[in-house]
């Protein structure tokens, strides 16, 4: 699951900031791999000197199945799932769960499913046409529009309405952008 199993340290002290790949492997570990990289005779073998390195620091991550499974199923749901439930499909506490997810991939698995719930809600929004927002966070699963706007907030710091507005002027202004079926405005 993601990079946990080639960090020496826990995912959750990586995440919400910047790292270089120094800070993460230390400064003479890098520059090997930056001369090794710089020595390769083109990308193909630059790419087998990267997978090597990978598969050197490859370790045994305790763990790794239940996240992969909870996450598999999170993203399967789209987020519409009860964590509480997940730890008891799998035989742990949720505080466990959570401890899990934190160390591996640096979020909670609630976090993880508010996530997934937006991206999917997100998506659904066609800012070509009229928006009905109770349907479409009913359908979401969110449990009024209180609820749905102060999330919208939360992950863009726009209202929702905002937000379309915001999306809709960035399509008349950049007409067939690569980013015109992407959800998020560039403002």
């Amino acid at each position: 699951m993601g990079l946990a199993p080639f960090l020496p340290v826990p995912a959750a002290e990586l995440c919400d900031r910047p790292v270089t790949l120094e800070q993460v492997w230390g400064r003479p570990a890098t520059a090997e791999l930056r001369d090794r990289l710089a020595t390769a005779g083109g990308p193909r073998e630059m790419l087998t000197l990267l997978e090597e390195e990978l598969m050197r620091r490859l370790c045994e991550t305790a763990g790794l199945g239940l996240v992969r499974h909870a996450s598999g199923v999170i993203a399967a749901a789209g987020g519409a799932v009860a964590i509480g439930d997940l730890g008891v499909a799998a035989g742990v506490s949720s505080t466990h769960l959570a401890q899990r997810f934190k160390e591996l991939i640096g979020v909670t698995p609630k976090r993880l499913a508010r996530t997934y719930r937006f991206a999917a809600t997100v998506f659904a929004i066609d800012p070509a046409g009229p928006i009905d927002w109770g349907d479409l966070a009913g359908g979401a699963g969110y449990f009024d529009q209180a609820h749905f706007g102060h999330e919208f907030r939360a992950f863009t710091g726009l209202t929702p309405t905002r937000y379309v507005e915001v999306r809709r002027r960035f399509l008349r202004e950049h007409p067939g952008h690569a980013l015109d079926g992407w959800p998020l405005p560039a403002d």
